[in-house]
């Protein structure tokens, strides 16, 4: 520990914005850059816990106290091999993680978190800036191959991985580029896609091999894959989203959230769409039906596209501001977050339920008739939601967003020709990441269901370690440290 008494001479300081009024014109990321010594102050407020419930918070393991103090003492060459030891993507971790290593940290008890994630970023970006970041290479290769299909963040996880174990590894993609939900489901204006880009120029360097526009299943069998290979990994993500059965679902103007996300992020990159295709929301009025992530990335790329308003609905009370009994420190709070998009204009519902879709003669979404609902715990002690008396209303709108989440991976194509066995809830089965069928693997949303980037990167990683023992009898690759508290 380098400053005994950082925590208590330096506050929690973050970069700052762009102004939203001007950040709404361009899909560019937007905080702005601080001096090193900044950075550094920042690092020396970690307190070098005796037990660091950090790590627990973080489900890689990150060992921060350690690179905390690196940078504090201006070691950022020591900090990033630190880092990397347990991340292999810490420029998507470092903006893209809701970062519930901070809600774990001890100072947080009482006081503001180390800004672990904001330090984190600044390694990874200094370590890039002075060419510390190198293909990586393994010194002896198995002659074992592996497919990987789906590169998002658990596919790419697991290939970095068994590529360093010395696997010949190739990840097919069905879209037309690699990243998965990294390319086209988070905005650019949260994740640059040069960022991205950066990342897998490094891959390629490396030995990886990328196959795009190649859906396993359809393009090329399953059973080919099987034969050419010595393990087949699965990483396709949960991409069936959760959708609403209620009156004039069919309206024109009702899209499931990825749809729109997917297709922005395709037009920044500089594709075309035609006047029919494109989801336009110039000078229209939007509801976001969802009160997450999805339906935060919705709003800000509605800002940018022009939308007349924007309201999100949320069937949910609103939480608090404060954690309670139910979420104590070190767990993940589940208290009022106002995200980037939040502050660049939209009004938010909560304890709000659609009823149904309003659509005029032509079939056109023209609006959404609401109601308010309260929840209360019933005498059989479940919690549930009741309509409450003349509170319905109809708000207008000729766009709606669903971002209501995601209920299992498709299971037409690949998975019922591999035959798998899933769980409960759809999604695919395993026991230490080992499906039903012999050599064939799974990690990542597609395994656990819907979750964090955080928690693909650590899918991929220990579905790699997997992998690896299947094939060489014992694994040369790391484990994540300790147990990890659930977000």
């Amino acid at each position: 520990m380098g400053d005994i008494k950082g925590f208590m001479k330096y506050e929690r300081d973050l970069p700052s914005s762009e102004d939203p009024k001007g950040r709404v014109h361009h899909f560019n990321e937007f905080y702005k850059p601080l001096p090193i010594a900044h950075k550094e102050e920042q690092a020396a407020r970690c307190m070098d816990c005796g037990v660091p419930f950090c790590h627990s918070g973080c489900p890689l393991g990150n060992v921060i106290p350690d690179f905390n103090d690196a940078v504090y003492r201006g070691e950022w060459k020591e900090a990033y091999e630190l880092l990397i030891q347990t991340n292999n993507f810490p420029e998507f971790t470092g903006r893209i993680c809701p970062a519930p290593c901070e809600s774990a940290c001890v100072l947080g008890i009482n006081e503001n978190p180390v800004s672990i994630e904001y330090i984190e970023k600044s390694i990874i970006e200094r370590a890039f800036k002075e060419g510390w970041v190198t293909p990586n290479k393994a010194t002896n290769s198995t002659e074992k191959m592996v497919a990987i299909i789906g590169s998002g963040p658990a596919g790419l996880a697991c290939a970095d991985q068994l590529n360093k174990a010395g696997h010949t590894v190739t990840v097919y993609e069905r879209a037309d580029r690699i990243g998965g939900l990294l390319r086209y489901g988070i905005p650019d204006f949260k994740l640059e896609k040069s960022i991205l880009d950066r990342r897998l120029a490094i891959m390629e360097a490396s030995g990886i091999n990328f196959v795009m526009n190649m859906n396993v299943g359809v393009d090329i069998s399953i059973d080919y894959l099987q034969s050419e290979y010595d393990a087949v990994v699965l990483c396709g993500g949960s991409t069936i989203a959760r959708d609403v059965a209620i009156e004039n679902r069919d309206a024109k103007g009702v899209h499931v959230a990825m749809e729109y996300l997917t297709q922005n992020n395709k037009r920044v990159a500089g594709d075309q769409f035609s006047e029919k295709e494109t989801i336009s929301v110039k000078d229209q009025d939007v509801a976001v039906i969802g009160g997450g992530d999805t339906g935060s990335d919705c709003i800000g790329t509605s800002n940018r596209l022009g939308a007349k308003s924007i309201t999100q609905l949320e069937i949910m009370p609103t939480p608090g501001i404060e954690r309670t009994d139910k979420d104590p420190w070190p767990y993940w709070p589940m208290t009022l977050r106002t995200s980037s998009s939040h502050e660049e204009g939209c009004q938010r519902e909560w304890s709000v339920m659609t009823k149904r879709f309003l659509k005029d003669e032509s079939g056109n979404l023209s609006g959404l008739e609401v109601a308010k609902v309260e929840w209360a715990v019933d005498e059989n002690g479940k919690y549930g939601m009741q309509e409450i008396e003349d509170s319905v209303e109809i708000i207008p709108c000729q766009k709606a967003f669903l971002g209501i989440g995601f209920l299992h991976p498709q299971k037409e194509g690949l998975l019922a020709q591999l035959g798998l066995d899933l769980d409960q809830r759809g999604n695919v089965l395993t026991t230490d990441y080992k499906t039903s069928v012999d050599g064939v693997f799974a990690a990542g949303d597609m395994r656990r269901g819907q979750s964090l980037v955080v928690w693909a990167i650590s899918e991929g990683r220990e579905a790699a370690i997997a992998v690896d023992t299947e094939l060489s009898g014992q694994s040369v690759l790391e484990s994540k440290n300790g147990s990890v508290l659930e977000v």
